[in-house]
C-alpha cells in the first residue's frame, strides 16, 4: 500500500520501520531535515520535508494515489488538519491521527461530518491503561488481553527463586496447578519457541498464555505474594502521569506525584484533587526516602527522560518495591533484559501495533488480524484472529494440521469458553484464535498461518 507518515518522531519513526519491514511504499514528512535523513538512512522510505498540513507537501507526497495518512507530529492540530486537508484531495483516503488534547478527541467522536478520521491514537492514555492494568497482578511484567480480555499473554522473570527455574516445560503443569502454555522465551536477549524438554533457568523472561480467570491462582501456585495497590509514587507529572493517576484515584488509591517543574506542578493540583502534588527531583534519593518510599506498593517512573527513570526505578528496587513500572520512550530492549527495573512500558510501541493492526485489516477485509502485540522485546508476534467461512481446516484437529514454522496456536476462544489448545482441540466458524509466530514471516490473515 502506499502510506503518507507525517511527522517522524518517536511514534512515526516506530511505525515508518514497521511498515516498511511489511513491504509498503513509504513516504514520510517532516519539517526537520536531518531527521529525515536519517530516517532514510535506517530503511527505504521516501521523503519530502515541510508542513504536513500544506496541499503543496501533501501533493508532492502523492496524496491522490494514496492509501492512507498517518499524522504524527507533536502538535494535534497540525495532525487534524493534515487528514482533513489530505481527504479533501483524496476522499478515498484512510486517516489517522494522533490526538492527545481530550477536547480534540471529544469533538473528533462527536462531530465525523468534520473530521474525517479513520482511527484516533493518544499514545499516552493508552500507556496509563496499560499500566493501570498491569497494577491489578503486580507479579506480571506485561499482560496483553485477547478474546475481549477473557484470555491474555502474560510476561514472567525467573529469579533465582522462583520455583520454576531448572524446570523443564513438560513439568511445568505440576507446579503450576494450572492450565497455561508457554509460548515464548527471552534468554540472554534471544527469544526462542520452546518444545517441552526446554529447561527454564534464572534470568529467563517467559511469556505465558492463559485465560484471564486463572492468572491469580497462577501467581499464587507459584508463590509470588501479591497485595492489592493502595499506595503509590508516580515520577514525572507528564501526559502519562496525569491519566495514570485519574484512573487511579477513581479506583480510590493514595497517589503522591512528583514534578521538578513548579508551574506544572501547581496545574496538576488543580486537575487533580485527590493526587498529592509535589515539588522536586524524582532521581533525589533523599526526596524519595522522605515521601515514603519503604512503604508504597507501587512505583512508576514517568518522566520524559529514559535515563532518569532507570536510575529512579533502580532505586526503587534496592528499596524492595513491591511493584516498579519503567517507561522506556526509545523502547531499547537490553534496558529491561540486564536491569532490574520491574515492567517497561513504551507509549510508541502500544500505538504502533494498533495502527499496524488497521493497516493489515485495510488490506485483508476478510481474515484480517483483530489485535496485534509485539512480545519478547519485539522479535515475537501474538495476532489475534476470527475463525471464519473463509478459514481454512475448520473442524479439523490441530494435531493434524501442518502449520508455518514458529508458528503456534496459544488460545482458542469458543463463545465464553476460552482454553489453552491441545493436539485434540479444533476451532470452528465463530471462534477467535491467537496465533504466535517468531518466524520472520507477516501474518495478515489467518490462513497465513497454515503451510
Amino acid at each position: 500500500m502506499e502510506i503518507i507518515v507525517a511527522g517522524v518522531g518517536k511514534v512515526g519513526l516506530t511505525l515508518a520501520r514497521q511498515l516498511v519491514a511489511e513491504e509498503h511504499s513509504v513516504t514520510l514528512i517532516d519539517m526537520n531535515s536531518l531527521v529525515l535523513e536519517e530516517a532514510v538512512e535506517q530503511f527505504d522510505a521516501m521523503s519530502i520535508c515541510g508542513n504536513c498540513a500544506s496541499k503543496d507537501i501533501l501533493l508532492q507526497a502523492g496524496v491522490e494515489k494514496a492509501d492512507l495518512v498517518i499524522a504524527a507530529t507533536n502538535a494535534d492540530e497540525v495532525n487534524l488538519l493534515c487528514c482533513m486537508t489530505a481527504h479533501g484531495i483524496n476522499s478515498n483516503l484512510h486517516t489517522i491521527a494522533r490526538i492527545r488534547n481530550p477536547e480534540y478527541a471529544e469533538q473528533v467522536m462527536t462531530m465525523p461530518e468534520v473530521f474525517p478520521l479513520s482511527l484516533t491514537i493518544n499514545p499516552e492514555k493508552r500507556a496509563a491503561e496499560e499500566i493501570r492494568r498491569l497494577l491489578q497482578y503486580p507479579g506480571f511484567l506485561r499482560r496483553d488481553a485477547f478474546a475481549k480480555g477473557r484470555a491474555e499473554i502474560v510476561e514472567l522473570r525467573i529469579d533465582e527463586k522462583s520455583k520454576l527455574s531448572g524446570v523443564a516445560l513438560k513439568d511445568m503443569p505440576g507446579v503450576v496447578k494450572c492450565k497455561v502454555l508457554v509460548c515464548a522465551v527471552l534468554r540472554q536477549g534471544a527469544a526462542v519457541a520452546p518444545s517441552g524438554d526446554f529447561v527454564l533457568q534464572t534470568g529467563d523472561r517467559i511469556f505465558v498464555t492463559a485465560p484471564t480467570a486463572i492468572l491469580g491462582e497462577l501467581l499464587k501456585n507459584l508463590g509470588i505474594i501479591t497485595r492489592r495497590v493502595r499506595k503509590m509514587l508516580i515520577c514525572g507529572g507528564g501526559r502519562v502521569s496525569f491519566y495514570l493517576a485519574k484512573l487511579l484515584e477513581k479506583d480510590g488509591i493514595q497517589v503522591s506525584l512528583i514534578d521538578r517543574n513548579p508551574a506544572r506542578c501547581a496545574e496538576l493540583a488543580a486537575l487533580l484533587p485527590n493526587t498529592s502534588i509535589l515539588h522536586g527531583d524524582c532521581s533525589s534519593q533523599n526526596l524519595l526516602d522522605s515521601q515514603g518510599i519503604n512503604d508504597v506498593d507501587a512505583l512508576c517512573s514517568l518522566t520524559g527522560v529514559d535515563e532518569t527513570n532507570a536510575i529512579t526505578s533502580l532505586y526503587a528496587n534496592t528499596k524492595n518495591v513491591p511493584q516498579i513500572i519503567t517507561k522506556i520512550s526509545r523502547g531499547e530492549g537490553f534496558l529491561s533484559e540486564s536491569l532490574p527495573i520491574g515492567s517497561v512500558i513504551c507509549p510508541k510501541e502500544l500505538s504502533s501495533n494498533i495502527i499496524v493492526r488497521y493497516v493489515r485489516a485495510m488490506q485483508n477485509q476478510t481474515g484480517a488480524a483483530i489485535s496485534v502485540h509485539t512480545i519478547a522485546d519485539g522479535q515475537v508476534e501474538a495476532v489475534e484472529f476470527t475463525v471464519d467461512a473463509t478459514t481454512k481446516h475448520c473442524g479439523v484437529p490441530l494435531k493434524s494440521l501442518k502449520l508455518r514454522p514458529n508458528v503456534l496456536i496459544g488460545i482458542i476462544t469458543h463463545g465464553a469458553d476460552t482454553q489453552i489448545p491441545n493436539g485434540d482441540s479444533v476451532f470452528t466458524e465463530g471462534d477467535t484464535i491467537v496465533a504466535v509466530t517468531s518466524g520472520r514471516g507477516i501474518l495478515k490473515s489467518i490462513n497465513d498461518i497454515f503451510a
